[in-house]
């Protein structure tokens, strides 16, 4: 061989603009890197390349949250995922959120990318992953879809991690935000795990304050039209998150665990499809048969102070 080759590691991540605002979807993991309008950071973002601690933007697929001991059983036949240090043996955010996306199809208004997930020790499935990012004035769209490339029926969950920042210049500054949540129950978590209970929520916060919150909420309060909206303002503006019905749960984070610089500066509001530990608890777990497709939509719209 004359010449030596190398595996391709350019573009690193994909751009859209529109309206004054800069969107970055990271190609590795999929997920959100950077959205910004003008000098507001709508994110929680991070240098490209890096890995930073909390999963900012991330695409939480073939599960979201947290599988207790990475153990769980699929028709009969005992499944044991990797898990993340032998001191929490959880199995973390899915399979995806790491590797390599590719660029699909991209338009000027909306890009789409895409990955395999290949069968995975504690996971042996394989689905294809796209998601599809359109960008217009004052909103983002988000559609993530999947398809089922095994032989044998594939269950998964899927979530997303966007941290949302209203305007924090300092740590502890998601305090003086003001959130709404469309909630009517909460799971009760110990650990990041359900303790299999619940309980009624009121989703009318208000001002978050000294509040800690990593909770996990269902029963979602749905408009007319059958989208569930949540509402985060503070000094910079106001950001809607609306959902359509395929993400019934939301995970609620105050970052109150992250590094210096970045604790409780942005709120996490993440739509997940299912709760924690959904594979071994079974709760609102998706199952595609072989070639079917799933597909769930949110958005994101701004409007500054």
């Amino acid at each position: 061989m004359s010449e030596q080759t190398w595996p391709r590691s350019e573009p690193t991540d994909v751009r859209l603009t529109a309206g004054g605002a800069d969107l970055v979807v990271d190609l590795r993991g999929g997920g959100l890197r950077r959205l910004a309008v003008g000098d507001w950071e709508l994110l929680d973002t991070y240098p490209p390349g890096t890995v930073a601690e909390g999963w900012p933007g991330a695409v939480l697929l073939p599960w979201p949250n947290r599988i207790r001991d990475g153990r769980w059983t699929w028709q009969g036949r005992e499944l044991q995922l990797q898990v993340t240090a032998p001191e929490t043996p959880t199995a973390m955010h899915g399979l995806v959120a790491w590797q390599s996306w590719s660029v699909v199809s991209a338009e000027e208004d909306g890009v789409t990318v895409g990955t395999v997930v290949e069968p995975h020790p504690g996971y042996p499935f394989r689905l294809a992953a796209a998601l599809d990012y359109r960008l217009a004035v004052g909103r983002l769209t988000v559609t993530v879809r999947v398809r089922n490339l095994s032989a044998d029926r594939a269950p998964f969950g899927v979530g997303m991690h966007p941290y949302f920042r209203v305007g924090a210049e300092r740590d502890g500054d998601i305090g003086e935000a003001e959130v709404t949540l469309p909630v009517r129950t909460t799971l009760e978590l110990d650990g990041g795990l359900p303790t299999g209970r619940r309980s009624p929520s009121d989703g009318a916060i208000g001002r978050i304050g000294d509040r800690a919150l990593d909770d996990a909420f269902t029963d979602l309060i749905r408009d007319d039209d059958g989208w569930a909206r949540a509402r985060l303002r503070g000094p910079a503006g106001t950001l809607e998150l609306a959902l359509d019905g395929a993400w019934p749960w939301l995970q609620v984070f105050s970052g109150d665990q992250l590094p210096e610089g970045r604790r409780r500066q942005s709120l996490a509001i993440e739509p997940m499809t299912c709760p924690p530990n959904a594979f071994a608890d079974g709760v609102d777990l998706l199952v595609l048969d072989p070639g079917d497709d799933w597909a769930g939509t949110w958005a994101l719209s701004w409007t500054a102070a």
